[in-house]
This record gives C-alpha cells, sequence and structure tokens, in this order.
C-alpha cells in the first residue's frame, strides 16, 4: 500500500511540474503538487491519522 501512495504522489506531483511548465496554470499545478504531498506515505498522508 504505501509504494501504490508513493507511485500516485509522485505522478501527482509531475503532472504539477508539467501543468506549471507546459500549460502555464499556476494555481492547478501548485494544487496537483499539494495533493501529491498530502498523498504521500512518508510526512503528512490523508490516509493516516
Amino acid at each position: 500500500m504505501g509504494t501504490l501512495l508513493w507511485l500516485i504522489a509522485v505522478a501527482l506531483v509531475i503532472g504539477g511540474i508539467y501543468v506549471i511548465i507546459a500549460r502555464r496554470q499556476l494555481l492547478w499545478g501548485i494544487v496537483l503538487i499539494v495533493l501529491g504531498f498530502l498523498v504521500g506515505p512518508g510526512g503528512v498522508s490523508i490516509f493516516h491519522p
């Protein structure tokens, strides 16, 4: 489960960086990066209290 959450978090962060650089939509990019940090198993996670 930890590996799956880590992969999802990495995909969200990379997607956020892509949105910021390629599509020039800063707000959506920041939202995706923050979601990546919240989903990630290391540090803060929305799935573990």
